[in-house]
């Protein structure tokens, strides 16, 4: 019974997904409150699904533990944001939202999260520790990854854009079974730290794998369902408004980042930062990976070239999370002025947003 109330989100979202599909016409028609009133309500009901998506998938990272533990929380993590991705991609076009869901992605996940989680940590502990040789081979891939994915893009001309998107979807599959594999297998070591303290027991017992997993499936489903009112709603309340263009590529990144930022401050918390960079460069690195050949197919099938390249600020910008990030993750420590460091960039970044320039 206490399993059951704990999927009560499901259940409403359940509910607000019929009101959302009977209501939304109306709602766009009348626009106003009305509008946007349904939308807060169905991005509510998408975020309280994906923490229940979470949920299942610490079970699933406390059973099978590290690396293996955080990998399926930001798998599980990306497929949200992935399927929330290619629903809006089918609404109005817009051309450049896969690249900025990506890059928002990426400023919440090293920024945001290893952050808030550095700062909380440091003022706890003073200083945080993990395996320093974690932290140098997210980032080796991510520099890699990113610099493939969305910055030569910029340099490929229109007549060719097809060749490059086929290498890129190939190359990435390419660089993250060969990354899973050294991850789990041959420097399964350089992603494990033991702090000394014991993890959080919030498995459940009796409660078989088969079950999370098809939780977890379906309420992926549910997620994309619902991200087709919340297209719709988003198209039209965006229509001739000022509001940022970018709005969003944030909220899809936001979603799926929410529960990642809640796991990973409960592990700064505890000490346990390694959890928490393989939370922060692992899902950057899984955003990029997975989520950019899944646009450049859908491009190919469409026949139409999605926008890749990053723009000058949005460059600027990543350029100077790595500067930060290899500098602050070169040692084996983390402590609060490593995180203001990196929250600052943060909050650049929500100011740049809020001003309508990335």
């Amino acid at each position: 019974m206490k399993n059951i109330k704990a999927e009560l989100p499901i259940a409403i979202s359940l509910v607000v997904l019929g009101l959302g599909f009977a209501l939304e016409h109306a709602a766009v028609e009348h626009g106003g409150a009305i509008l946007w009133g349904l939308l807060l309500v169905i991005l509510a009901a998408i975020i309280g699904v994906a923490f229940r998506i979470a949920h299942h998938a610490e079970v699933l990272a406390v059973r099978f533990g590290e690396p293996y533990g955080t990998l399926i929380l930001t798998l599980a993590a990306v497929s949200v944001e992935v399927v929330i991705l290619v629903v809006l991609l089918m609404g109005e076009p817009n051309p450049t939202l896969a690249r900025d869901t990506v890059f928002a992605a990426v400023m919440f996940d090293i920024n945001g999260i290893l952050g808030l989680a550095a700062i909380v940590g440091g003022l706890k502990h003073g200083s945080s520790k993990y395996n320093v040789d974690s932290g140098n081979s997210f980032v080796a891939m991510l520099l890699v990854a990113i610099g493939v994915g969305m910055f030569i893009p910029d340099f490929v001309p229109d007549s060719q854009w097809h060749i490059y998107s086929v290498f890129s979807i190939c190359i990435m599959a390419v660089m993250y079974a060969a990354f899973l594999r050294l991850q789990t297998v041959e420097h399964r070591t350089f992603f494990e730290y033991s702090a000394g303290v014991d993890e959080e027991a919030h498995d459940e017992a009796h409660s078989p794998n088969s079950l999370h997993v098809g939780i977890m499936l379906g309420a992926i489903v549910l997620v994309g369902l619902l991200s087709e009112v919340l297209s719709v709603l988003l198209d039209a309340g965006l229509a001739g408004s000022s509001l940022p263009k970018s709005i969003p590529a944030v909220l899809v990144a936001l979603i799926s980042a929410s529960p990642e930022i809640l796991t990973a401050l409960k592990a700064a918390q505890q000490n346990r930062m390694q959890t928490t960079v393989n939370i922060a460069l692992g899902a950057s690195l899984a955003t990029v990976l997975l989520t950019l050949p899944v646009i450049e197919l859908l491009s190919l099938l469409n026949g139409e070239r999605i926008i890749m390249a990053l723009t000058p600020i949005q460059g600027g910008m990543l350029l100077l999370t790595f500067l930060t990030v290899m500098n602050n993750l070169h040692d084996g420590e983390t402590n609060a002025i490593e995180g203001i460091s990196h929250f600052v960039l943060f909050a650049a970044f929500i100011a740049l947003v809020m001003m309508g320039v990335v």
